[in-house]
């Protein structure tokens, strides 16, 4: 017979077994130097009843319910693609792992601007990493993104072995960057890997915040009474879904991408990744077409499964 001593110390191997046995979608261990929190979750998929979907003029694509890593469809789901400007989300990783003070300022070059697309950001302006942070991650813009990997590791070079090393870490294997922005098609990583990404970078309180946001002001420090407005470049934030975190991408290697995480009225959260979508205003009727049969299919599938119980 138990005694009191031991009791509470067999309880908890219970609770733990109990934890570890049940089907989630995470579980704790330890964060390794640097990280933004004491503990991180860990997520894994379950294949285990994904079907192909519904049609879709795609290359590559995956619906997950973030509750408990279920996959509902998946089409290609493990082939390596370039990902554009989604690789933007480790970027922010990696820059808030480094623990830099986003209040710190930094200046757009010309090197920042090189080659860097359309941008509102002009060569000589200063901004806090705050506000950089917004422009690369709700604009996309490359420019801020340059200025982010510049700030932190003090080169582009040097900040992609950082987001290779913070990919390496999440254990995501055919995940490989060699720049910040997404500009360079050797940026790359599969939809279940881009789908594990965005739930990493939706633990970041402010990375999920800034991704969620549908407008945004960011001030030029050294223009007097200058600023400048940033719109999402995700329309889904313009759907009947409440976007909770996401991030778009686009460059002529990868066609256009998407990945969101959305939550119905009901508050169920479906995370969803599309690449190689040979359109932008495709790649978002693709992605709503995605999510309004997963949230068919999930209630289905609820209602079918409580009835075999």
């Amino acid at each position: 017979m138990l005694d009191r001593k031991t009791l509470p110390n067999v309880l908890i191997l219970l609770a733990l077994f109990v934890f570890f046995s049940a089907n989630s979608v995470y579980f704790l261990e330890a964060e390794g130097k640097g990280g933004h929190e004491s503990f991180r979750r860990v997520y894994e998929f379950d294949f285990d009843h994904a079907t192909k979907g519904p049609y879709l003029n795609l290359k590559s694509s995956l619906l997950v319910d973030y509750e408990t890593g279920e996959v509902l469809a998946a089409r290609n789901a493990d082939a390596q693609r370039p990902i554009a400007s989604i690789s933007k989300l480790v970027t922010a990783m990696v820059l808030l792992d480094s623990g830099i003070d986003l209040n710190k300022t930094e200046k757009i070059t010309k090197e920042d601007a090189r080659r860097s697309s359309r941008s509102r950001l002009s060569i000589g302006f200063e901004m806090t990493l705050y506000d950089l942070l917004h422009a690369a991650l709700m604009n996309s813009d490359n420019r801020a993104a340059r200025a982010l990997a510049r700030a932190t590791s003090g080169s582009q070079k040097a900040f992609a072995k950082e987001m290779n090393r913070k990919v390496r870490a999440l254990g995501l294997k055919k995940t490989h960057f060699v720049e910040p922005t997404g500009l360079s098609s050797q940026n790359v990583s599969t939809a279940t890997e881009v789908a594990k990404i965005l739930h990493y970078a939706y633990d970041y309180p402010l990375i999920a915040k800034i991704t969620s946001k549908k407008r945004y002001r960011v001030k030029i420090l050294n223009r007097k009474n200058t600023y400048r407005d940033m719109a999402t470049t995700n329309l889904l934030a313009h759907s009947r879904y409440k976007v909770l975190a996401g991030k778009t991408g686009y460059i002529r290697a990868a066609d256009y991408c998407l990945t969101s995480m959305v939550e119905n009225k009901k508050g169920k959260r479906l995370t969803l990744v599309v690449l190689g979508v040979p359109g932008d205003k495709t790649r978002f009727r693709e992605a709503r077409k995605l999510l309004d049969w997963g949230y068919k299919n999930l209630s289905e599938h609820k209602s079918s499964y409580s009835s075999t119980q």
